[in-house]
């Protein structure tokens, strides 16, 4: 680039060359200069929410008579501008950076302050610090925005986690009468009907969205007005309660005053637990996405009980060959978030003394853990689940073959003649009604009561 194509910013270091068409300052620029070592680059429903503050923080600082109206009314149409991804090409900042995100507020508070002072027609002036974070320190607005851009983004989760529910929960209506073998240990077990099995799928999906959404009430606390340590210094308490208030009637969500802004300052306990309810999500799903793998194996030569939809061919060697692949790239992505649980952990327990100082990695990967598992269900849902079909014979004839069917034998003759009869049914390639039968064990029409699995599945209470 040619030297007509920056502009000299200055700051407390001295002057610093900054792009000429960047809306973002000296203080930005640095942190390109020292931090750019990977694609990562601060989230949108993050970045948003940096916005969202300073817009708030602005109309109250007007109220409060610290800024001046017109400077107050140009800084909240930058933010709008900010939040409609108007600006986003000026946020070139690395996840990898100062761990309380200075640099990330510092981006936001140059682009606003930049953008307003345009919209005035250069006058007056819009300072990044005197007007847009007036009121604020990296360290109260960083975490807020944090819990802001999470609590925003676990309701689209949620979503999505309540159509997968749904779609399990149809399909467990649809085949409730569908007889089938229940595995234990990979081996066959006791009859269950695929309706059941649907529905343990859908208990699991349930109980983890219950999870979130007890963790979620602990990320609407935001320790806005705590500034550097939690004590509030060069701010109020009046700016916190009317900045978290405007926030809360902007996104519809019931975000209130930290109880103790130094706890959330110092932590990110919060987020952590958030991880933690992810976590057990990831693992649902991949344990739903593995069933699915397991029982539409085959289809000639493995257990066939289930059809997924086929969606693309699966090999580049064997002609007709079609995998599992939705159910593949849900377990890939429930591995990623576990993974990402991990680092949370590990940032998590950085926070000596008053401040955190792994704060964007957290950030990061909490935000693209909950974009990956929303994005990864819906394709999971409406590309796999929702077409699901189950034979109507194979899994029948399974249930006919098995040996567990003995089971309930075991209570009127005994388990070790039940274990004989099985022995020698799986020793003679028998099934056990045959085996029952020759040996007149029990007279006919209790065989063919007491191997009803039926009566297996809905026992009499």
């Amino acid at each position: 680039m040619m030297e007509s194509d920056y502009r000299q910013e200055r700051d407390s270091m001295g002057t610093v060359q900054v792009p000429a068409d960047a809306y973002y300052g000296a203080q930005t620029q640095r942190a390109v200069d020292n931090f750019t070592i990977s694609p990562h680059r601060i989230a949108p429903p993050m970045r948003n929410a940096l916005a969202l503050i300073k817009k708030t923080a602005a109309g109250v600082n007007c109220w409060l008579g610290l800024i001046e109206e017109p400077a107050a009314d140009a800084i909240q149409q930058a933010a709008e501008e900010v939040r409609s991804g108007k600006l986003s090409d000026h946020f070139p900042l690395d996840v990898f950076q100062t761990g309380s995100g200075t640099s990330w507020n510092m981006n936001m508070n140059e682009v606003l302050a930049r953008r307003a002072t345009e919209i005035l027609g250069g006058s007056p002036r819009i300072h990044p610090n005197d007007h847009v974070n007036r009121g604020q320190s990296s360290n109260d607005v960083i975490p807020a925005a944090m819990n802001i851009a999470a609590r925003q983004q676990a309701d689209v989760l949620l979503e999505e986690m309540a159509q997968l529910r749904k779609e399990l929960e149809e399909k467990a209506l649809r085949y409730r009468d569908r007889i089938k073998l229940g595995r234990t240990h990979l081996q066959d077990a006791v009859p269950m009907s695929a309706g059941q099995e649907f529905s343990a799928w859908a208990r699991q999906v349930e109980l983890c969205s219950s999870h979130i959404e007890a963790v979620m009430k602990r990320l609407e606390e935001l320790p806005l007005g705590g500034t550097a340590v939690g004590t509030g210094l060069n701010s109020s308490p009046i700016f916190a309660e009317k900045t978290v208030a405007g926030i809360a009637e902007a996104t519809g969500i019931p975000f209130r005053r930290a109880e103790n802004p130094f706890a959330h300052i110092a932590a990110r306990d919060e987020l952590v637990a958030l991880m933690g309810a992810l976590n057990e999500c990831a693992v649902v799903l991949m344990k739903i996405a593995q069933d699915l793998r397991l029982l539409s194996s085959g289809p000639r030569a493995g257990l066939a009980e289930i059809v997924l939809p086929e969606l693309q061919p699966g090999s580049s060697i064997m002609p007709g060959k079609i995998n599992p692949v939705i159910p593949e790239m849900m377990i890939q992505a429930a591995a990623f978030v576990m993974g990402k649980q991990v680092s949370v952990t590990i940032a998590g327990q950085n926070g000596p003394l008053q401040l955190n100082i792994m704060q964007p990695l957290i950030s990061h990967e909490v935000l693209s853990s909950l974009d990956i598992l929303a994005r990864g269900i819906s394709r999971f849902r409406t590309h796999c689940v929702k077409g699901i079909e189950i034979p109507e014979a194979i899994p029948e004839m399974a249930v006919e073959k098995s040996l567990a069917l003995v089971t309930p034998l075991a209570i009127h003759i005994g388990y070790d003649e039940a274990a004989r009869i099985a022995r020698r049914a799986s020793e003679e390639g028998k099934t056990l009604r045959a085996v029952l039968l020759e040996e007149e064990v029990l007279p006919p029409e209790e065989v063919e009561r007491l191997l009803d699995p039926r009566g297996m599945i809905w026992p009499e209470s």
